[in-house]
């Protein structure tokens, strides 16, 4: 009689999550003995997660729809541990895999702890080393990889940053990171900018991309990025801002409040994320606060201002493709400036080898699960042996 396939629930909530796991999750779909895989969908993401699952043709299994407007994050820890028991008690999974830092990540592990079920964490590692920034994410992925029993690190400092705080180095992978795979993938797809949601950039313009939505910086961080964007279109002339608004209104109000109506700086609703890729791919620089850009722009050779105080992915920065501003609007300006007025500036960070990755990660992560599996299967079956031949022995 043979033993039932492994079976692994892959869990996300969130758009960067899904670009970063549907690689994933297609290479474990594509292993030769087809091992079961299930996705459960929370919703953290709603309007924006539905394009990328379409896009690398990703049919959930369980949809829990869960994000609510203005959620508190302890509500929706809260519904996500309560949904996704349930799924875990029907799915019945040898493995859970999560991603990243987000809420979606942290309840699902807390949830297969309590199950009893052994979870991978696709990104561990990464640290700012202050728990409040990024907030609430360093503290998700702190928890995250304390209750990992597989830890796919994306870099050589992330396994460094995992074994000093103690974690087994037997659990701990080095795979490069995923979303290196997702843009390879993508990049590689025939797309007209000429129409869909890129049809009115003008690109005969430079090009400053620039996405900026972290908690950390409502307020007087998103003004003060606002501030730097007016300053910058009229100091430079011959650029063009663009600026996909992320639906926060939160970021969203004081955005259009301070930006709409500029000519030189196109509002763009959130994109897919092959217009993304494409839109990276023509721009001369990019500004930003999110984490999977700083990975992917080396990739396309475009230097990145990190529009943060610190980043978990200090690799970028000391490789010397990436460089952190903050939100002070005088810096951004000074900075993006410079390496658009300075070539020499700007080809030193656009001809860095990308510390993230080579487009392979998803295929090293699926070899470790499968290899790790392989192992607690003949340890479950010495240990059932040994337990056997201790009862036959032992007088009645």
């Amino acid at each position: 009689m043979t033993e039932a396939e492994p079976r692994i629930l892959v869990v996300l909530g969130t758009r960067p999550e899904a670009i970063k796991l549907a690689p994933v999750i297609n290479a474990l779909r594509a292993t030769p003995d087809a091992l079961s895989v299930g996705v459960c969908v929370t919703g953290q993401h709603r309007e924006m997660l539905t394009p990328i699952l379409e896009l690398f043709g990703i049919v959930p299994d369980y949809q829990l729809g869960l994000m609510t407007p203005n959620q508190k994050l302890a509500r929706l820890t809260s519904a996500i541990l309560d949904e996704i028991t349930p799924v875990l008690d029907a799915f019945r999974p040898d493995w859970v895999i999560v991603q990243g830092d987000t809420t979606t990540a942290l309840a699902a592990c807390l949830a297969s702890f309590y199950q009893g079920v052994r979870v991978a964490h696709v990104e561990a590692g990464l640290r700012t080393n202050d728990k409040r920034r990024p907030f609430p994410e360093e503290a998700n992925r702190r928890i995250v990889d304390t209750l990992s029993d597989l830890h796919f690190a994306p870099t050589e400092r992330a396994r460094r940053s995992l074994l000093a705080e103690g974690t087994n180095p037997a659990t701990v992978h080095v795979t490069g990171n995923t979303v290196i795979d997702a843009l390879c993938q993508t990049s590689a797809r025939e797309y007209d900018v000429g129409s869909g949601p890129l049809a009115g950039v003008p690109f005969d313009r430079r090009i400053v991309l620039v996405t900026a939505h972290r908690r950390e910086s409502f307020g007087q961080g998103m003004i003060a990025i606002c501030r730097a964007l007016a300053r910058l279109v009229d100091e430079v002339p011959d650029v063009q801002v663009v600026y996909p608004v992320h639906l926060n209104p939160n970021v969203r109000d004081p955005v259009r409040e301070r930006l709409g109506g500029d000519p030189r700086i196109s509002l763009l609703p959130p994109l897919d994320y092959q217009a993304l890729v494409h839109l990276m791919r023509r721009a001369t620089l990019i500004l930003t606060d999110s984490g999977g850009i700083q990975e992917e722009a080396p990739t396309l050779g475009k230097p990145v201002l990190v529009l943060r105080e610190v980043t978990e992915r200090p690799e970028a920065i000391e490789a010397g493709c990436a460089r952190l501003v903050g939100t002070d609007a005088s810096r951004i300006v000074s900075e993006a400036r410079r390496l658009l007025q300075d070539r020499g500036a700007y080809d030193r960070m656009a001809r860095v080898v990308n510390p993230f990755g080579d487009g392979r990660a998803s295929e090293r992560i699926v070899a470790v699960l499968r290899s790790a599996d392989v192992a607690a299967r003949s340890a479950a079956r010495e240990t059932t042996s040994r337990q056997g031949i201790e009862a036959a022995l032992t007088p009645n």
